[in-house]
Formats: C-alpha cells, sequence, structure tokens
C-alpha cells in the first residue's frame, strides 16, 4: 500500500481540526482481553488503548478484531459526560498490507477516540493512514478529523523525521517518545537502558520539541516497564512531566495513579497558579508590567502559563483561592499591598 502527494497546505491541515482533550494516562490493554476494560477504568486510566498488534498471535487477530470492534460500540453507548467515562483507542498493525486497513474499517466507529499506528517511518506513512481513516469515517457517518491518530516512533527513521510526520495531517495527537528497555527504539537506536533515563533524556526532548513545534496537542511519552517498581516510575514519569510532558501511556493498571498524580497539578499548584493571576492582574490595573511574587519578578507571560494549567485541570481561581486558605505558609499576594512591589518592563 503506498501514498502519493506532497506536504498539505495550511488550509488543508485546518480542514478537520478538532480539539484533542489531554490525557494524563493511556493504559495498554490486550484486544484479547477487552473483559480488563473495567480493571483499566477502576485505575483510573484517563484512555485504554485495546492492542490489536504485539499483544494478539496472528492466529487470534480476527477474534480480537470483532472484540475490539465491540467494545467500542459498547463504548460509543456510554454517555459522554459520564463520570469515569474512559476514552478508547486501538493500536493497529502497521499499513504494510491490508491487515491494518481492515481492522481500521473495524475499529473505525463512534465510540472511537483514536488509532495508534505502530512502525511510523515517515510522512508519508501518516498520510495512507489519514486517508483510509477518512474514508473509514465517512462510511460511518462521523465528522472527518474525528479519530486522532497517534504515531508510535519506533525506527531511526521515524525519530528523525518526528517534526515532519508531526506536521503531515491535522489529526495527529499525543505524539512523543516511547523508550521502553529492550523494545523497538532501544533496538534502532542502540542506547543501553537505564532506570535513570540519562541516555534518553536527548531523544525525548527533541521528539517533544518537534511535537510541539509542529503543534501536536497533548504529546505523551513512555513506557515503564518494570511493573513492581512504583519509585522509579514516579521518578521516570517525573522526569517526562520536567521536560514538557502531558501523560504517559503505560503497561499495568498499578502505574495509573502514580502516572495521573504526577501529571496532575496539587492543590498548593493550581493555588500558586490563581494566586499568580491576581497578582499580575492587580499589577496591570496600577498600571505596571510586573510585579514581585514569592521573591520572583512574574508578568503577563507567567499569567498565562498559570490560566492555561487551571483551564486544562479544569480549575477556577476562586477554587483554588478557596483550597490555599487553609494552608500554614503566606504568599506575596496574600499579605499586605506594602509586600507587592510593582516594576516596569
Amino acid at each position: 500500500m503506498s501514498s502519493r502527494g506532497s506536504s498539505k497546505s495550511s488550509a488543508e491541515l485546518d480542514e478537520g481540526m478538532v480539539d484533542r482533550p489531554p490525557l494524563r494516562s493511556l493504559l495498554f490493554v490486550p484486544g484479547t482481553r477487552t473483559d480488563w476494560l473495567p480493571k483499566a477504568r477502576a485505575a483510573g486510566a484517563d484512555a485504554a488503548i485495546l492492542d490489536l498488534e504485539d499483544a494478539v498471535p496472528a492466529a487470534g487477530r480476527l477474534a480480537a478484531r470483532a472484540q475490539v470492534a465491540d467494545a467500542v460500540a459498547q463504548a460509543a453507548a456510554t454517555p459522554a459526560g459520564q463520570a469515569g467515562r474512559m476514552a478508547l483507542f486501538v493500536r493497529v498493525n502497521p499499513l504494510d498490507d491490508w491487515t491494518g486497513a481492515e481492522e481500521l474499517r473495524a475499529v473505525v466507529r463512534p465510540g472511537l477516540a483514536g488509532v495508534v499506528l505502530p512502525k511510523v517511518r515517515s510522512a508519508q506513512d501518516v498520510r495512507l493512514a489519514d486517508r483510509l481513516l477518512g474514508w473509514c469515517e465517512q462510511e460511518q457517518g462521523l465528522p472527518r478529523g474525528e479519530v486522532a491518530l497517534v504515531p508510535l516512533l519506533e525506527t531511526a527513521r521515524g525519530l528523525r523525521e518526528a517534526y515532519h510526520i508531526a506536521r503531515a495531517v491535522s489529526r495527529i495527537a499525543y505524539l512523543g517518545a516511547l523508550t521502553a528497555p529492550g523494545g523497538d527504539v532501544e533496538r534502532a537506536v542502540g542506547y543501553r537502558w537505564s532506570p535513570e533515563g540519562t541516555e534518553t533524556v536527548d531523544l525525548r526532548s527533541r521528539v517533544l520539541l518537534d511535537a510541539r513545534a509542529a503543534g501536536v496537542p497533548c504529546p505523551v511519552g513512555g513506557l515503564w516497564t518494570r511493573i513492581g517498581d512504583l519509585p522509579g516510575l514516579r521518578a521516570f514519569a517525573e522526569q517526562n512531566r520536567s521536560l514538557g510532558y502531558e501523560g504517559m501511556m503505560a503497561i499495568h493498571p498499578s502505574h495509573v495513579p502514580v502516572i495521573n498524580e504526577v501529571f496532575s497539578p496539587g492543590p498548593d499548584e493550581l493555588a500558586r497558579c490563581a494566586e499568580l493571576i491576581a497578582a499580575v492582574e492587580a499589577a496591570q490595573r496600577e498600571g505596571t508590567g510586573a510585579v514581585t511574587f514569592e521573591g520572583e519578578m512574574v508578568d503577563e507571560a507567567m499569567a498565562r502559563t498559570a490560566r492555561l494549567v487551571l483551564a486544562r485541570h479544569g480549575a477556577e481561581a476562586r477554587v483554588a483561592r478557596t483550597s490555599s486558605a487553609s494552608r500554614p505558609q503566606a504568599r506575596d499576594v496574600q499579605r499586605p499591598p506594602r509586600n507587592t512591589h510593582p516594576r516596569s518592563v
């Protein structure tokens, strides 16, 4: 199977753009075990990835495909606003032959949040996937671009071409670098995995920068394969969050609560965001562009970042301020005005 065509214009990239929700945790579930979905939901996973690729032996793929299609149909019957509703993704097989295309036609239907495409090597691969998804969406009466596309960069070429892959089609989301030990990426690049992740920091950072520069929403990383090592998982997740990732893929339900906690701001962080916004806005009303806040100079750029944090996590400034009232430490903006020092910039 092949796809022809050059890079899309800005207008074509904008066509079918869909707002994608942030996802902290995306838990892999074998396509043969859709009965495990309640466990994924109970663990608190924001999304489950039903796997039709590596987790399913070739002899069982047809049966697994039918199970997964049924699970997606059941997800469509769950009200969108229902508490605990979990997004469903499906990892199909590579589009090197008709197997992957047949899987797309079986699973693309109402209830499917996205498709995870493995072994992506170039922008041509995602353009082909985009065309096939578009046809499937039309067949199912879905808006074009409804189904997100998550390319997995598991080859050296794919990692090298991350920016061009990310810009190729508008439905791409949740793109990032997956650096599990002993897997496709380690084999392709040749690094020696360590729990500290120092050997892949540059790789994860570069792919993240490519995704951000291409405008891809909500990049996620992964994976942590040591099931019982939750402290190691936490350290790896915190490192990914520090780099700028917004979530992680996971392989075990016990990992989900740790990942969710790491990629969620706590009450103190939300309260600080609200207070920072209040300080900057107060300074602006007084005709100044910057203010000293907790010993640091902050201005509108920092306030925009704080507003984004609150918006993404469904928090309003008044809620954060209420939660901060019980904290023992005072912040500069809660003190008398003499302790807040406007400075012009």
